[in-house]
């Protein structure tokens, strides 16, 4: 058998797994289709028709607000039909399996499955399953990859600093267990960032050898001085325990992102954070609504990715499968 790819055999897109292994042309592709949705505020959002008649099918058992909601708007706004499935009170809670939930969907003429879940190695199980004709998006898996978000805060960066290969980009928090992170990192290193940072207390740095072309730092006054980016991490409570820190204020206390502790960044520095936020835990509100905070944009940001996205990838389909006659 051969290993999975996400390209067809003609190298067009075909499913969005992972970031990992993606060439700096390819993610500036999808940077580059995704700007032609951004509207000003208070513009008509960007609307098409290039999915009239295609079918998506979010699965999500994982709670989501942000990814959720802008991949069904963003398939609508390209004329699709939206299917959300709520897996609570799915077949699958009888019992059922998630290929059995995939091949029943793809009975209805589900062409896109967007999936978010807890187990590793789902999304793409399904796409090595699904039929010729269909597409398997990540939304989110486990603890290893969220591609769109990777996108998405690139296409931040590119809007506010114009390019990435001067800039020092700083993730802070719990890197170990973010698939934000690790996502981050793929496109950050594709696109040639000038410095990447990671820093996190130790017990929530990723293992050795994961992320080589990071550099370290183990206090957040360091990791983030000079910085041109500070992107911070939710925490979870569960994890302060690990990381030897026993309360949310003392977390806050050492690697919460203040307005002093940003003075330190260079003074034209954005912040990002790719909620939900934890605020006066990982960062102050005085920062997250602040001159430096760009999380908003990246929310706006996220439904143009994910129409770019899905646009990509029915392009290519139709490139290569045309329905029986």
């Amino acid at each position: 058998m051969l290993p999975f790819s996400q390209y067809d055999a003609h190298g067009h897109l075909r499913h969005l797994i992972t970031l990992e292994g993606m060439t700096s042309e390819q993610v500036r592709e999808l940077l580059d289709r995704a700007q032609r949705y951004l509207r000003r505020p208070g513009e008509i959002p960007a609307h098409g028709r290039s999915l009239a008649g295609i079918t998506v099918g979010n699965i999500f058992t994982e709670p989501s607000t942000r990814t959720r909601s802008s991949f069904e708007l963003a398939a609508k706004r390209l004329g699709a039909d939206v299917l959300n499935l709520e897996i609570q009170l799915s077949s699958r809670v009888k019992g059922e399996t998630v290929l059995d939930t995939v091949y029943t969907l793809q009975a209805m003429a589900v062409d896109v499955f967007v999936i978010r879940d807890a187990e590793p190695g789902v999304c793409q199980y399904v796409a090595e399953h699904v039929a010729p004709h269909v597409s398997v998006l990540s939304a989110g898996e486990a603890h290893l990859s969220h591609p769109t978000q990777g996108l998405l805060d690139a296409l931040t960066i590119l809007q506010y600093k114009g390019g990435f290969r001067d800039l020092v980009v700083a993730v802070v928090g719990d890197v170990r267990h973010s698939r934000v992170a690790r996502s981050a990192y793929q496109v950050f290193t594709a696109l040639e960032v000038g410095e990447l940072r990671i820093v996190a207390p130790d017990a929530l740095m990723p293992d050795e050898g994961e992320m080589p072309e990071a550099k370290r730092f183990k206090t957040l006054e360091s990791g983030i001085e000079h910085a041109d980016v500070v992107m911070m991490l939710r925490i979870q409570k569960e994890r302060m325990a690990q990381a030897a820190i026993p309360d949310a204020h003392d977390y806050f206390a050492r690697w919460g992102l203040t307005k002093q502790k940003l003075k330190l960044a260079r003074p034209e520095a954005i912040v990002m954070h790719p909620g939900p936020m934890n605020r006066e835990i990982e960062i102050a509100s005085e920062v997250a609504d602040g001159p430096h905070s760009v999380i908003r944009q990246q929310v706006t940001n996220g439904v143009a990715v994910r129409m770019a996205v899905l646009e990509t990838v029915i392009e290519n389909r139709n490139r290569r499968w045309s329905p029986p006659r």
